[in-house]
């Protein structure tokens, strides 16, 4: 008799294998399929643990996001070097900028994302960290300097051809693009 596999580990090698294929493929274009076929299990699970492809994809994004917060400090009071590492991060997670593409595709009406409650609070958390870190009050012009600096640590990797038709060879310069960047940020905040 094969042993059975833990309820957690058949969780996680679900996301795992959605997160390859929402990436690749969107929400619309992502097989429950392939899903099952990647993660080694029958498809019945998908729906066992999330219950349709859609809430597997927010929870996907909302594993990814969490990674995300884990790895990258709040910006603080150094705005260039939070724009630097989350620029990194975003060359080295190409799949978390696909799924955040695919999800402004997906979700483009007024409503309110899944787990957007917790999204706007883990943002609000970032805004506070700046304005702390610039000795002012929290406000919507911090708020938009947030969104400003994510933007920008985000454009290279969601824009890589727009980079290899303006830059060509030197679109490759990962380093250089990363130092640019932080010194934009740091001669805006100056």
């Amino acid at each position: 008799m094969a042993p059975k596999v833990s309820t957690a580990a058949t969780r996680a090698a679900l996301l795992e294998a959605a997160r390859e294929e929402f990436a690749a493929y969107g929400v619309a274009g992502a097989r429950v399929d392939r899903i099952a076929e990647r993660a080694g299990v029958n498809k019945e699970r998908i729906y066992g643990h999330f219950g349709s492809k859609e809430k597997l994809f927010d929870a996907v994004i909302t594993e990814a996001l969490d990674d995300l917060t884990t790895q990258i400090a709040l910006p603080g009071g150094d705005p260039a070097d939070y724009v630097a590492k989350l620029r990194d991060y975003y060359q080295t997670h190409p799949e978390l900028v696909r799924l955040l593409m695919w999800e402004a595709l997906n979700y483009r009406g007024p409503d309110l994302l899944p787990g957007q409650e917790a999204r706007v609070e883990r943002c609000g958390r970032k805004t506070r960290s700046l304005a702390e870190g610039l000795g002012v009050e929290p406000s919507p012009r911090v708020a938009r300097m947030v969104f400003l600096l994510t933007g920008l640590a985000l454009l290279p990797s969601m824009l890589p051809q727009l980079g290899r038709i303006i830059l060509g060879d030197a679109a490759d310069d990962h380093e250089a693009m990363r130092e640019q960047i932080a010194e934009i940020v740091a001669a805006g905040f100056k």
